[in-house]
């Protein structure tokens, strides 16, 4: 049997975690499926996480990394503050249709029996996306596009309609894809 590297078995273990919350049934993910699914046994997925909980902690640090990692390239990469928003906007429903497993942990209903504390933080990630948008639009009202008064509306606005896309996806078993239409649909709230 081939040994695995230090982290291997961590990374192995959340990738197997996200690949079962793609099922579109949303069947409760245990301890034991997960086990089974990378054959090991439960113990072993214990050496490396305390519990479930610290798994799902393991898949919202990937999640923050990358979303946050990306929309602080689109903050140095994009002058316009309206079209900063728009990439951001697309970026993240991009980020779901990519990572469909990951989608039900954005939107938080893999984590409705789990630790409280994943959904308070999943519901930080939300207020954090709402501040990079409310950011790129206080660019926009620099540069002369939006008045200072919309831009706490907007950025809320904005949000809802990325976290509502979130959820058609996950709800429809991921088949109404979150940038359907979406470019249309964001350069109505941007005008």
């Amino acid at each position: 049997m081939a040994t695995t590297k230090p982290g291997e078995r961590k990374l192995q273990i959340l990738q197997a975690l996200a690949a079962m919350l793609e099922n579109p049934k949303g069947e409760k993910i245990t301890t034991a499926a997960l086990a089974a699914k990378i054959e090991v046994s439960e113990a072993a997925l214990y050496r490396h996480f305390a519990s479930k909980a610290q798994m799902f902690e393991g898949l919202i640090e990937f999640i923050e990394s990358s979303v946050f990692g990306l929309i602080n390239q689109i903050s140095q990469q994009q002058e316009d503050g309206l079209s900063q928003a728009h990439a951001i906007a697309l970026m993240l429903l991009n980020f779901a249709e990519t990572n469909p497993g990951m989608t039900r942990v954005l939107i938080g209903d893999v984590l409705v029996n789990e630790d409280e504390r994943l959904q308070l933080r999943m519901n930080q990630f939300v207020e954090r996306m709402e501040l990079a948008f409310k950011q790129a639009l206080r660019l926009a009202v620099v540069q002369g596009h939006i008045a200072e008064s919309e831009v706490a509306s907007r950025a809320s606005l904005l949000s809802s309609f990325i976290v509502g896309r979130w959820h058609r996806f996950a709800k429809t078993g991921f088949k109404n894809l979150p940038g359907e239409q979406a470019a249309a649909h964001l350069s109505q709230l941007l005008r």
